[in-house]
């Protein structure tokens, strides 16, 4: 977005951050908030949360962190949360089975370079790193209270979870507990926005219930779009070994890109260049994503 598109009116500003969001919400909740900051002069607190689950950080996460860089590149300041209390207890989203406990050490160096990667995306200068110990590893009496602002079968409302106890499948009590825990990450560093993927949209929405409980106005909601890992059927993520890596050398990004399935240029170039495939061949259209990407990843870094 221009610097005098920037200038006119909340309205553009709302239409150019909403334009290739799947939804944004409750209705009228982020204008509200874009008016809100104009009138009190002050940046939004945009969150985002990633649990470290994985060494590296992938395109997949780049579709949202992209989003986030566009609230900074509108004055805002981005709260990026690393998960490092949360990837103790496991998201559950769009999960069909409890995830296996990740070792302490391999969360730490998860979260050292997702702290260092994501800044490859993200404008330092606006910039706000967190880790959400600071605030979940804490009293068992702050645990019981934030137990009391939701209920059972609120979180059972979940699809995912509807779905396997339906199948008799097993929930642990931490799988319960973890859309609290994202919650609180929204009171912990009063949010204003919160960004996620489809799949986290339960949580991103009971977080603004669970701000209202502690006092705090609720926060906007933004859901971007799941991209498919390079197998073209699964979402992008390290534990399925579908992904390709913003660390990863340019000779693997291109290698990788090469092999991706013809039906994925589409989305591709839509989620993380926001235009629409070249009519080339499919040889040369994914010699072009690949080069384009690489060019994106380079150019953020060094903006």
């Amino acid at each position: 977005m221009p610097a005098s598109e920037r200038d006119r009116s909340v309205e553009a500003m709302l239409a150019w951050l909403e334009r290739d969001a799947v939804s944004s919400g409750p209705e009228g909740a982020l204008l509200e908030k874009l008016r809100l900051a104009r009138a009190e002069q002050r940046p939004l607190r945009v969150k985002l949360g990633m649990d470290p689950t994985a060494p590296d950080i992938h395109l997949g996460h780049a579709v949202v962190l992209r989003k986030l860089r566009e609230f900074q590149d509108l004055g805002h300041t981005a709260v990026l949360i690393v998960g490092d209390f949360t990837a103790r207890v496991g998201d559950p989203s769009g999960r069909s089975a409890t995830r296996p406990e990740i070792a302490a050490d391999e969360i730490e160096r998860g979260a050292e370079t997702y702290e260092h990667q994501a800044s490859v995306i993200l404008r330092r200068d606006r910039l706000e790193l967190r880790r959400n110990s600071e605030w979940l590893d804490t009293r068992l009496e702050e645990v019981l209270r934030l137990a009391s602002t939701t209920t059972t079968a609120q979180i059972l409302q979940r699809s995912d979870f509807a779905r396997r106890l339906e199948r008799r499948e097993r929930i642990s009590v931490l799988e319960l507990i973890y859309p609290l825990l994202q919650g609180y990450d929204s009171v912990a560093i009063e949010a204003d926005v919160e960004l996620g993927a489809t799949d986290q949209t339960f949580n991103v929405f009971l977080a603004r219930d669970i701000q209202r409980a502690y006092g705090q106005p609720g926060q906007a909601v933004m859901t971007l779009p799941i991209l498919r890992g390079t197998d073209g059927v699964k979402k992008m993520s390290s534990s399925i070994g579908n992904v390709i890596r913003i660390a990863d050398t340019p000779d693997a990004i291109r290698e990788k890109v090469d092999a991706l399935p013809g039906e994925l240029l589409a989305e591709y170039f839509q989620l993380l260049l926001e235009r629409p495939p070249p009519a080339s061949a499919t040889p040369t259209a994914k010699a072009l994503l690949a080069e384009d990407v690489l060019s994106w990843l380079s150019g953020t870094a060094h903006r």
